[in-house]
């Protein structure tokens, strides 16, 4: 057994040199499914014995388990089992990205990250500040409202119109939250990662390199303006493993003595930060709701930027806008707001009479506390939550996600293009090929994630669904082509194939757009009356673009 030392602390007294824990946020934010069975509030008790079971049912050579398994083990159907394994597909580090099989029956997981994945599935998020003014509130968001209690302070319409920022939790107050849970219960993770050597007692529990990197799953190391440090390389007892050599298992007294340390000292460092001691941790959010094109810079790998506040107006954001892997679209209102860049991870919330058009999203967007909003997006998966009356025009790899208490929600096919497109869908991985729009997934009604306390058995009660667009009223959306194609290739057309119902219906429309054009040309009218033609033509026109909300697209791009 390795003789115990004292782990030198990863942060120093320069600044430039300071180092942090950090937690990683994907899977807290989109690695969470509210399904009862999943979530196991008793940490070790009934996760420990899973876990065995888990690993006898996995493959002996690559300790991975399929589908089936995963149904056998946890009880629960084949058709969550698959759900199971593609968000934790999609919320792993990127070196542990595992691509999705398009056959269902070739679907594993590594059976320890499953074993994190599920650990976590009982975490609580953090519990929003309320609102001061309760009264102007219920001015804007009626008391009858489907999002009554926890929206109840969070609607669109007041987010838009005060400082969201006060009653929110800041990116920070999570990730502080998250780093505290993880602090609570980092002896019973380490248990269901370790081996046991020399008896069952917990002195005799051992890390191997491999179980320990598992870790990466949660906490990463990182300094301002790099990339992250593998924990390998930043814990003392591993960094100078031979690469041809088998690092000697570590105590896992020893690895959690460490990471305290370090997680407190993060936690520290967060609440300095606040008062203004010390400079902000590495990994800024950043936010863009104020800047133009081109002036984001600086952003690390993994940090998150920020649209936010747009009203009434319309921005752009492009891939040169991008340094980070992330964004969050947040609190828009009777806007337009164009994210063309190939991403990994996208978050639209607390919007209302909005059209949010992304580009490509490799591994997951969430869309939450919206109304009437209108989301375009090609992703590998989608999911929704506590919506009503958006409509959502997909090119989506999985079956969308819905959960939560929504309303009239519609969903259609993906509907537009850009020069850069197919080249953005390339580099993240989503497959065009593969277009689930129209099966969705609908999980309960209430999300036991959430810290409010909700009635007994609502958990049980199914989301309501989302209802295909009518063929007839399914349009193309026309995006601008503002910077000009650098592209080789640029995409021309839409890059998903439409059903034969919605290529019939934009065929009809197309033919009758003609049929009218030409008879407006063939038409014999004095020059006068040709004029107060065109005038009425102009006027209905006008008309349809405020009663259908599309004068949003008109708006001036901001910032321009």
């Amino acid at each position: 057994m390795n003789e115990e030392v004292e782990p030198p602390p990863l942060s120093s007294s320069s600044v430039k040199e300071e180092i942090f824990v950090r937690v990683r946020r994907e899977p807290f934010e989109y690695g969470l499914l509210p399904i009862p069975k999943l979530i196991f509030s008793d940490g070790t008790v009934t996760l420990g014995p899973l876990k065995d079971k888990l690993v006898e049912k996995a493959s002996a050579s690559s300790c991975r388990i399929d589908a089936d398994g995963i149904s056998q083990v946890l009880n629960i159907s084949i058709e969550y089992a698959h759900l199971v394994i593609q968000t934790l597909a999609s919320v792993l580090p990127s070196s542990d990205f595992d691509p999705i099989a398009t056959q269902s029956n070739a679907l594993t997981a590594d059976v320890y990250h499953l074993i994190l994945f599920l650990y976590i599935q009982s975490y609580k998020k953090l519990l929003p500040r309320t609102h001061k003014d309760s009264a102007s509130v219920s001015d804007v968001w009626p008391s009858t409202s489907a999002f009554d209690g926890f929206v109840s302070f969070l609607s669109p319409l007041q987010l838009v119109r005060s400082n969201s920022r006060r009653f929110m939790p800041s990116q920070a107050d999570e990730e502080s939250h998250q780093l505290s849970y993880l602090q609570k219960h980092l002896a019973n993770i380490l248990s269901l990662l370790a081996d046991s050597v020399d008896g069952e007692d917990e002195e005799s529990l051992v890390l191997t390199l491999e179980r320990f990197e598992h870790l990466g799953y949660l906490l990463q190391f990182g300094e301002k303006g790099s990339n992250r440090i593998p924990l390998s390389q930043a814990a003392p007892f591993f960094a100078n493993s031979d690469p041809d050599m088998p690092a000697i298992p570590v105590p896992a007294g020893q690895v959690h003595d460490w990471i305290l340390q370090n997680i407190e000292a993060a936690l520290e460092h967060k609440i300095t930060s606040k008062e203004g001691v010390s400079p902000v941790a590495a990994d800024q959010d950043i936010p863009m709701a104020d800047s133009g094109p081109s002036s984001c810079k600086g952003l690390s790998e993994g940090s998150q930027s920020f649209v936010e506040g747009i009203s009434k107006t319309s921005v752009v954001k492009q891939a040169s806008d991008f340094k980070g892997s992330s964004v969050k679209v947040l609190n828009c209102q009777d806007a337009v707001v164009y994210i063309l860049a190939p991403l990994k991870y996208a978050t639209v919330y607390g919007c209302s009479d909005a059209t949010i058009v992304f580009g490509a999203i490799g591994k997951a967007i969430r869309v939450e506390h919206c109304e009437r909003v209108q989301v375009i997006t090609a992703t590998k998966r989608i999911t929704i939550a506590n919506c009503r009356e958006c409509v959502f025009y997909v090119g989506v790899n999985q079956r969308p996600l819905i959960l939560g208490d929504n309303h009239k929600l519609q969903v259609a096919p993906y509907n537009t293009f850009y020069p850069q497109l197919e080249e953005h869908l390339s580099q993240v991985g989503v497959d065009i090929t593969i277009n689930k729009w129209n099966e969705p997934l609908v999980l309960g009604v209430v999300d036991p994630h959430d810290s409010l306390s909700h009635p007994a058995g609502a958990s049980d009660v199914q989301a309501e669904s989302a209802t295909c667009l009518n063929p007839d009223h399914f349009t193309n959306f026309l995006i601008p082509n503002w910077y000009g194609s650098e592209t080789p290739n640029p995409t021309k057309q839409n890059p998903f194939a439409l059903p034969d119902m919605y290529m019939a219906s934009q065929e009809k429309n197309h033919q009758g757009l003609k049929e009218i054009r030409q008879a407006l040309r063939d038409i014999q009218l004095e020059e006068n009356r040709k004029r107060e033609l065109s005038c009425a033509l102009h006027v209905y026109f006008k008309d349809w673009l405020y009663a259908s909300g599309n004068i949003r697209q008109l708006y001036c791009l901001h910032g321009d």
